[in-house]
């Protein structure tokens, strides 16, 4: 099972939908603690969600469960420290117990957004991770 992921900032809407229907994925799953701002251009949530269906025909899913909390982000923002946010999140994603809801809820072809435009200081990574140590069949594919 694939599960891509995928961040829109610096990518013009063509290439961000080009990308995802390269990738035939079927449903967005949402990452983003704030999907609503003004700054999101084309991924503002009720956009975004519009674009896909008639674009191409693509679920949109919020994953509120899936994103950082306010203060965690605020304090990353603020220290750029990588490495606590990650351990921070990591812990977080644990409390939650993600894995009991979305290792079984999760399709082939699901995608990850959050809006960084690369996987590697980007807590989607750190999702699709956590997931795939809960089963063995998932496969990463992170959309640049």
């Amino acid at each position: 099972m694939i599960l891509y992921t995928i961040g829109f900032t610096k990518k013009p809407a063509s290439q961000f939908f080009e990308s995802l229907r390269s990738a035939e994925v079927r449903r967005i799953v949402d990452v983003r603690l704030n999907n609503v701002s003004q700054l999101a251009g084309f991924a503002k949530m009720q956009d975004l969600r519009y674009f896909l269906e008639r674009i191409d025909g693509i679920e949109y899913k919020h994953a509120t469960s899936l994103a950082p909390t306010q203060v965690m982000l605020g304090t990353y923002r603020k220290d750029k420290r990588w490495s606590d946010y990650e351990r921070r999140f990591l812990n977080l994603m644990k409390d939650r117990h993600v894995e009991d809801v979305w290792v079984r809820d999760l399709r082939d072809a699901d995608c990850l957004l959050c809006s960084e435009d690369r996987p590697d200081r980007c807590h989607r990574r750190l999702v699709a991770e956590y997931l795939a140590a809960y089963r063995d069949d998932l496969v990463i594919r992170h959309l640049v």
